[in-house]
């Protein structure tokens, strides 16, 4: 079988490029030997493209997919979109060679209303054909409320069948913690992606003393949230399995992610991600 790209989603470097700027930053993941990244939260200003173009050339890194929203997050929230920078976000893609973009969540407001994330997900579809024609593939990424069950069915299935140009960038994390198995999803879903999200999932240490139990339902809260995004390795998923499945499936890039730290350097998150990826068999897909 072929191989994968595995890379980095900058979400997660965010606090590192506003310190070191985005040049630097790509300086560092090119130390650690990754050589494709996503580039998300990461403000897209004409600066921070010319550095990301200049970096990915210096570093070798490739520009796998970018970040946007179709529409604002929230009614007048500020920030680029789709709808209204189309030409704008389009050239972005051109200029740094990259060809996916991808919707990162669905806004805010429209969250648990089936009718107004079904007309969204429409949005999706025909902004998908729209940027076909300028080469450019746009991807749906999941968190875990995609998996709430309307008539039986789950929304992220409601989207896959009502769609066909747009596709699904899964988050295993997420899968998991929607109750599923991010294995027989990713096949189930075959065709339609070309970026994966590897993100463990850890059940945290629960550290308790007398002082936890004289608030019970701060107690009660802790416990139920004891659940980490964990190191690719160093969590409960199979992935060796995730990403076999996801190569079978079509997944072009792997991307490593990890939404909280929990006090870590980023850049040593990403050092340990990196390691097992390379000892479970991974290394020529840096």
């Amino acid at each position: 079988m072929g191989k994968g790209k595995i890379g980095v989603q900058m979400m997660m470097l965010k606090g590192k490029v506003e310190e070191l700027g985005v040049y630097e930053t790509m300086r560092t993941l090119h130390e650690l030997g990754y050589r494709s990244v996503e580039v998300s939260q990461i403000p897209m200003t004409e600066d921070n493209v010319a550095a990301f173009k200049r970096a990915s050339e210096d570093f070798d890194i490739k520009i796998a997919s970018l970040s946007a929203a179709l529409e604002p997050m929230l009614p007048g929230m500020p920030g680029e979109t789709l709808t209204n920078d189309f030409e704008k976000m389009v050239n972005d893609c051109k200029i740094l060679n990259c060809s996916f973009l991808r919707i990162g969540m669905l806004p805010f407001h429209i969250m648990g209303d089936k009718e107004k994330i079904m007309a969204f997900i429409g949005k999706a579809e025909m902004m998908a054909e729209r940027l076909a024609k300028h080469g450019i593939e746009l991807y749906y990424h999941n968190h875990h409320i995609e998996f709430a069950k309307y008539d039986g069915e789950y929304l992220l299935d409601l989207m896959k069948n009502n769609t066909s140009k747009l596709g699904f960038e899964l988050d295993v994390h997420w899968i998991q913690r929607a109750g599923l198995d991010p294995i027989t999803l990713i096949k189930q879903y075959a065709g339609r992606i070309s970026l994966l999200h590897l993100k463990d999932y850890r059940v945290g240490q629960m550290n308790v003393d007398e002082e936890d139990f004289k608030d019970m339902p701060k107690f009660f809260q802790r416990f139920t949230n004891v659940i980490e995004f964990a190191e690719v390795g160093e969590g409960n998923l199979d992935m060796k399995g995730i990403i076999e499945a996801g190569l079978a499936s079509g997944a072009k890039y792997f991307l490593v992610e990890q939404d909280e730290l929990y006090g870590r350097d980023p850049f040593d998150c990403l050092k340990i991600s990196g390691d097992n990826l390379r000892a479970m068999g991974y290394s020529d897909w840096f």
